[in-house]
């Protein structure tokens, strides 16, 4: 049975970084949200609402996509669609729907180291992690809105550790 694996954690904590090792591991197929919305964006994001109108035209590629992939038996890892409740029922109807199975990876990471590397993602502009400037003031308005996975959610819930992954 397929696998749906899909990632939490704050801006910075390394998500994308354990999405890759998760698709090497279990040569699953990867969506990176921040490479998908460097391609559809056509203006720099500077607010929330920008980035949930961008983000919902990516899901709506990106959902029939990993449906299929998972249906006909290939694992797909999400770097994206974690962090909130509404996100996490949006992966739920991707899994259930596909009837594969689910493994949700929080990454527990400190909101100042992660303000660290994205600072240095910003001075880098590394390929793939890179889809425009994250200010201080963005990345303050995005914080809040990130709910950590409740017991009752009733996820199979896999600990990634203290933002291990992240280099």
């Amino acid at each position: 049975m397929a696998t749906l694996h899909f990632v939490f954690g704050l801006p910075g904590a390394g998500k994308t970084t354990l999405a890759r090792e998760l698709a090497d591991r279990e040569r699953g197929l990867v969506f990176i949200e921040d490479e998908w919305v460097a391609q559809v964006m056509t203006a720099p994001i500077t607010s929330i609402a920008e980035y949930r109108e961008i983000g919902r035209r990516v899901r709506a590629l990106i959902e029939p996509l990993a449906e299929r992939a998972l249906r006909i038996g290939v694992d797909v890892v999400f770097d994206f669609a974690a962090n909130t409740k509404a996100d996490r029922a949006w992966v739920r109807g991707i899994f259930e729907r596909a009837g594969a199975d689910h493994v949700l990876h929080v990454i527990d990471a400190d909101v100042e180291v992660c303000r660290a590397r994205v600072h240095q993602r910003n001075r880098e502009r590394p390929a793939g992690l890179y889809f425009g400037e994250v200010s201080d003031a963005l990345f303050d308005a995005v914080v809040p809105h990130i709910v950590r996975p409740a017991d009752d959610e009733g996820f199979r819930v896999s600990d990634a550790g203290q933002s291990a992954r992240a280099k």
